[in-house]
């Protein structure tokens, strides 16, 4: 028997370092989603033609899996060429791939959560990410907050673990994750109620506004 689990991180680097401690300690990347925004364009589709999207930062480097380190001199350093380092590696991010979703605007993806999404948003009026994780066994208000967290320039990630396992698997992801009830009541305060597809989505300045009020709380 199989369990969701969810959790909201601030940044793509940190919910992508959770995605393969997940596929490391065994849960295979078929049972693993990432759903992170771009409205900044962290994450751009440079290679026309090919059928693929590469992450490049400031400096130029290709950075898929977000750990700061260019991807060709990781794959170079393990054997591999540049061409497998860049865009075969083994697991979830390497099926990294751009779409919309309603009211959160650009985000990047892989896993089975959004494929349930896609089927969710045409009778879901809550939304298809909402519906999907509330498919999955999330509750509502947990599902909208999450939801949310992604317009503001969140990622989420979300994984089906063996039951008898969940206890080990939710600390992994606990350990630098949000507090989505603290969050959600900061969410409210502020005057939110609740996920909704219409509305506008942030823009990179405002995601950039966002993390940085949650990061001087943090400090």
């Amino acid at each position: 028997m199989t369990v969701t689990i969810s959790r909201l991180f601030d940044d793509y680097a940190t919910a992508s370092k959770v995605v393969r401690d997940l596929e490391t300690a065994g849960i295979p990347h078929s049972d693993i989603s990432i759903v992170s925004n771009n409205a900044d364009n962290w994450y751009t589709g440079d290679r026309p033609g090919k059928g693929g999207t590469t992450a490049r930062d400031s400096t130029g480097r290709v950075d898929r899996d977000r750990d700061g380190v260019d991807d060709r001199a990781e794959g170079a350093g393990a054997g591999a060429g540049i061409g497998a380092a860049v865009g075969g590696a083994a697991g979830l991010l390497a099926g990294l791939g751009l779409l919309a979703i309603p009211g959160i605007g650009p985000v990047v993806a892989a896993g089975w959560l959004i494929s349930t999404a896609a089927g969710a948003a045409i009778g879901a009026t809550a939304g298809g990410i909402v519906g999907a994780l509330t498919q999955a066994g999330v509750s509502e208000e947990d599902a909208h907050a999450y939801a949310e967290g992604v317009r503001r320039g969140g990622t989420l990630v979300t994984a089906r673990v063996p039951d008898d396992g969940r206890a080990r698997y939710e600390a992994m992801l606990d350990q630098s994750s949000v507090n989505i009830r603290d969050r959600s009541a900061a969410y409210r305060k502020a005057g939110w109620s609740k996920f909704d597809t219409k509305a506008p989505p942030y823009t990179g300045e405002q995601i950039r506004r966002e993390r940085d009020l949650y990061r001087s709380r943090a400090a």
